[in-house]
């Protein structure tokens, strides 16, 4: 498998497509679920993965819904905020990179975003021997519902200082997830890290949680990560 290879992955009696990228000695890989009304070409998350993979971590960016699919609920919007179906086809992609002889090998995180952080909580609870870590940005880990108590990988929440509703749901979720988990607020930072250097503040604290519970090699990455609560 290249380097940023488009593939068509089976899941859950679709096929979505994916783009993944494996560095060079990769040390372990991160799963992306997209938010609502986004996709794998979200230059948000691009941006995320490509920090990752300047450090040595392999990514997937799926789309979760097939192109008729985002077509048909382009109006409507169900299907995107369908967190069963939008987990059970996650999941599907875990197993599927499960069972690829270049990627089996590499410890596995999820990284969700708005919508897709529920996902990818869900697919933590479903995979725990799987799922080795989980990063949530500006996400809606209440969305999980009371499965939050089974997600036992390490769980990383990162919300915008301004983003007042998200925060207090991620405060809320932070507290009802049954491994070890960090709250990381941005400051200054909106729902969508526009703001001047909080996106990159996203992908920094990123990049250190997937590199302590993913890889064995050490990171300067300025100590975003505080103990507790970031302000």
């Amino acid at each position: 498998m290249g380097h940023d290879t488009m593939m068509a992955v089976p899941s859950a009696g679709v096929i979505l497509d994916a783009d993944v990228t494996v560095p060079a000695d990769a040390r372990g890989i991160v799963l992306f679920a997209h938010g609502s009304g986004s996709s794998r070409l979200s230059p948000r998350n691009r941006m995320v993965a490509g920090r990752l993979n300047g450090v040595g971590l392999a990514t997937v960016l799926t789309d979760l819904l097939t192109a008729d699919e985002e077509r048909r609920d382009a109006a409507g919007g169900r299907l995107r905020f369908d967190i069963g179906l939008l987990a059970d086809r996650l999941t599907g992609v875990v197993d599927w990179i499960g069972a690829q002889t270049v990627l089996t090998r590499l410890p596995l995180g999820l990284f969700g975003a708005s919508t897709g952080a529920a996902a990818a909580l869900l697919t933590a609870a479903d995979r725990p021997r799987q799922v080795r870590a989980v990063v949530s940005r500006g996400g809606r880990p209440d969305l999980a519902g009371p499965r939050l108590t089974e997600v036992t990988a390490p769980v990383l929440l990162i919300v915008g200082e301004l983003d007042a509703t998200v925060l207090d749901l991620n405060r809320a979720a932070h507290h009802d997830l049954g491994g070890e988990s960090a709250l990381w607020i941005v400051p200054g930072a909106t729902h969508l890290f526009e703001e001047p250097g909080t996106l990159d503040q996203v992908a920094g604290a990123a990049a250190q949680w997937f590199d302590r519970h993913l890889a064995d090699f050490d990171l300067t990455l300025n100590g975003y990560l505080p103990d507790g609560d970031g302000a």
